[in-house]
């Protein structure tokens, strides 16, 4: 932090033509002297200093944030390609299963057709009709 110039002769100069005596005026002076001392003030300089590094590191923080959202955004889309993936493929692997269903019943139904057929004729050679 920058130093305040304070010019103690030129304080007690225009307190004395004032109208102040001397040794209060020289007292007023050296108080304000020592708190201008003692107190940390922040000159324009340092303010500007302040401000420049603030605008530096915000900078870097939105560069820092844009990478992020460009990584996150990146993360996403490869979710998105793995889940479309995903989703076909198991929705292959659901249509393959119906498919293989469907060959089950078909492959059954005509078994059981062959065999009722099969039933059928050998009943009639056990139970010929009877002509009468």
């Amino acid at each position: 932090m920058g130093a305040v110039a304070f010019d103690t002769l030129q304080f007690v100069e225009t307190l004395k033509d004032a109208g102040v005596p001397e040794a209060q005026a020289k007292a007023f002076s050296i108080a304000v002297r020592n708190s201008h001392e003692t107190a940390e003030l922040a000159t324009k300089a340092d303010l500007r200093e302040y401000e420049s590094a603030i605008r530096n590191d915000l900078d870097k923080l939105e560069t820092g944030l844009r990478h992020e959202v460009i990584g996150v955004r990146h993360e996403i889309n490869d979710l998105r390609k793995d889940m479309d993936t995903k989703f076909v493929t198991l929705e292959q692997r659901m249509d393959n299963k119906l498919a293989n269903m469907k060959f089950e019943i078909v492959k059954w139904m005509i078994g059981l057709a062959f065999a009722q057929t099969g039933l059928v004729f050998g009943l009639m050679k056990i139970f010929p009709l009877m002509a009468s």
